[in-house]
């Protein structure tokens, strides 16, 4: 999870549907908007190009009960179906970190380590970095039916696969270190907008003695 940047003003039809008895929250303007915002990135689990996609709430509007969330631009994100699934659970219902308006990676620690997704917080006593943490956590490893089993394996396989590709420009920016298009491929592997990139720039941020002249692209 990563900071991600909203644009402004909210799509037309939020206020037109709001006014509606049926109302809907994703016309097509919310839709293109959220998809470039979010540059088609699920915000929880930062699986990238998703075929499905869905529009979130990070508060629950609980089927209208409280349609002042359902319609609030501010409160609309772009999600992958696996994550809100699992993020549905009564427990996230006091909400999650709004990476909209703070930087996760300042809160929470995303680490890859022997295999396994572990997700660390900065204040053990902030209940919303506790919650963001175990959301991250799940989406990755949650497996109580089939076809969670699946989907928390392929994200965790794609994450990967993806660290795969960065230690491999690692290695390669250490024995060659003047060179120019290792730099650059490590620069896009590291940007937000890339998939994973809460793990990969984490990864770098926490190896400073190894790859000083790479901090400046994880600021």
């Amino acid at each position: 999870m990563v900071k991600v940047e909203r644009s402004f003003p909210a799509p037309e039809s939020l206020a037109e549907e709001a006014g509606k008895a049926s109302g809907k929250y994703d016309k097509p303007d919310v839709i293109e908007r959220l998809r470039e915002d979010f540059h088609n990135k699920c915000y929880i689990c930062e699986m990238k190009g998703l075929q499905d996609p869905n529009v979130e709430h990070l508060l629950p509007h609980k089927n209208g009960k409280y349609p002042e969330r359902k319609f609030d631009w501010e409160n609309l994100f772009w999600s992958c179906g696996h994550c809100n699934g699992i993020k549905k659970n009564s427990k996230y219902d006091e909400g999650i970190l709004d990476c909209c308006k703070y930087d996760p990676e300042k809160y929470l620690r995303f680490r890859l380590k022997d295999g396994d997704v572990v997700i660390d917080v900065v204040n053990s006593g902030d209940n919303v970095q506790k919650r963001t943490a175990l959301l991250v956590k799940e989406v990755f490893s949650k497996k109580n039916t089939g076809m969670r089993t699946y989907t928390s394996d392929e994200r965790l396989r794609l994450l990967q696969r993806e660290m795969n590709v960065l230690y491999k420009q690692l290695e390669k920016i250490h024995k060659n270190p003047d060179s120019k298009m290792t730099a650059r491929t490590i620069r896009s592997l590291l940007r937000r907008e890339s998939a994973f990139a809460a793990f990969k720039r984490c990864y770098v941020r926490e190896h400073v003695n190894e790859y000083p002249k790479l901090q400046e692209y994880v600021k």
